[in-house]
């Protein structure tokens, strides 16, 4: 079963930057994508950007150039490393694991485990 522990969340001004890590456990080889999700109040759940297990990135429109998605093995770790926040980025951020072909989506159906969540804030 996996499991997937998210940190790093926090309150900053517009500008700033923060790190989310996950930490995730009974990862196997059968979970080829692993990403980051956010959900605002009163909005759905939306991709912000996914990893392959080669290493193949991919991000939404509107946080490419300001947000990097990178993943550590040996300590079963991904990362969201965001700058630039905007108070639209203000949201919940979930990461996200689960067995998908072809390219790692965007798009939340098809990943499987979803960790509890971490809450950026930014303000103006």
């Amino acid at each position: 079963q996996v499991h997937l522990v998210e940190s790093g969340g926090g309150s900053v001004q517009s500008g700033g930057s923060l790190r989310l890590e996950c930490s995730y456990a009974g990862v196997t080889d059968m979970t080829r994508c692993m990403g980051w999700f956010r959900q605002a109040p009163g909005k759905e759940r939306e991709g912000v950007a996914t990893i392959e297990q080669d290493d193949t990135t991919w991000y939404a429109d509107s946080v490419k150039g300001r947000f990097t998605i990178s993943r550590d093995n040996p300590k079963d770790t991904i990362y969201l490393q965001m700058s630039g926040l905007k108070p639209e980025d203000t949201a919940e951020y979930y990461c996200a694991a689960g067995y998908v072909s072809g390219y790692c989506p965007l798009e939340t159906a098809p990943y499987t485990d979803w960790g509890q969540g971490t809450q950026v804030t930014v303000s103006s």
